[in-house]
């Protein structure tokens, strides 16, 4: 439980509209800390949906979760970014 007192109504404006985007690149930008979006001006084809702000945090606090779940269920292995490549004996030539 949360030891925020409970409050009347189900949502609050500011849970509801999601701040003006930052532009990070000129394809992608940021309205949230660390969740990039694509620019939706790029979004032509099939138009970006609202979504709540509330919505956009709770989905990436579930992301490491759900990555989690997907490599305990289907992975073999997992592959860090910090391993470094095996390197190639000298005598072998380069095979790419």
């Amino acid at each position: 439980m949360s030891d925020e007192p409970y409050r009347f109504g189900r949502y609050r404006q500011d849970e509801q509209q999601p701040p003006e985007p930052r532009q990070v690149t000129d394809q992608v930008v940021m309205r949230f800390d660390d969740i990039y979006e694509v620019d939706p001006r790029r979004m032509t084809r099939f138009r970006q949906q609202k979504m709540p702000a509330w919505d956009s945090h709770r989905i990436a606090a579930a992301r490491m979760d759900h990555l989690r779940y997907v490599q305990r269920a289907f992975a073999d292995e997992t592959l860090t970014a910090d391993c470094a490549a095996d390197p190639i004996p000298a005598d072998e030539p380069d095979k790419s």
